[in-house]
């Protein structure tokens, strides 16, 4: 079972292949909070004020531009909900990889440092 720790200490790449049903309920255990919604890899951040909802938006734009693997992003007032997917897969029709996990360990280590 893979885990949180070793999502973090991994890079995205290209990949061609997805992952199947058993493999993404496995790899959901290792980013908590995260959801499979709509065929995207889903988590809703919340927040005090719109300065730490940017504040956030621009702290994750290093870690997702540097494993080139970008999210859709819904900004609001106090809440910014990320969406993981990606278009390579399945021979171009889209869905998940290993890649939008291990982004999103990324984006929660980020969301964690805030509160420190």
């Amino acid at each position: 079972m893979i885990t949180n720790e070793e999502l973090l200490a991994r890079k995205g790449r290209h990949l061609e292949t997805g992952l199947d049903e058993s493999e993404i309920k496995a790899y959901l255990a290792a980013v908590d909070g995260w959801s499979l919604q709509e065929g995207k890899l889903t988590k809703t951040f919340g927040f005090a004020n719109y300065y730490e909802t940017l504040a956030f938006v621009n702290a994750i734009a290093w870690p997702v531009h540097a494993d080139d693997h970008h999210p859709e992003l819904t900004v609001t007032y106090n809440r910014c909900v990320v969406k993981f997917d990606t278009h390579s897969v399945n021979g171009g029709r889209g869905g998940i990889s290993e890649n939008d996990f291990i982004l999103a360990a990324k984006v929660d280590a980020v969301y964690r440092q805030k509160a420190q």
